[in-house]
């Protein structure tokens, strides 16, 4: 198994969502985020003055896989998150030792 966390600009989730909907994935968590990387923040214009925003709001998708849907879902994410343009956001994967679902006691696998 392995958790795949993916941080996205927010207006890409509903796509991602859809794409990973398509594969048959039944669950996700998102969590609102703040970051910055190569791309470090810009500037705005408040009340006439210019300000710097250094942190940029992101998604975090964070999703529990059997080992033989990475692939796919992996391009899922890559594919409908992409714009192109820099801060598109950055996918990480992790080994997935232990699942437990608490209402039923099921394990790995049978937990997802």
């Amino acid at each position: 198994m392995k958790l795949i966390t993916a941080i996205v600009k927010p207006f890409k989730v509903d796509e991602i969502r859809e794409a990973l909907s398509d594969l048959g994935i039944q669950g996700m968590t998102l969590t609102e985020v703040k970051g910055f990387g190569r791309q470090k923040g810009h500037t705005e214009l408040y009340r006439g003055a210019e300000y710097a925003v250094d942190f940029l709001p992101k998604i975090r998708i964070e999703l529990a896989i059997p080992d033989e849907q990475l692939q796919s879902v992996l391009e899922a994410i890559q594919s409908s998150a992409r714009t192109g343009r820099i801060g598109d956001g950055k996918i990480f994967v992790q080994p997935l030792d232990h699942v437990i679902r608490i209402r039923t006691g099921e394990c790995d696998e049978q937990a997802l």
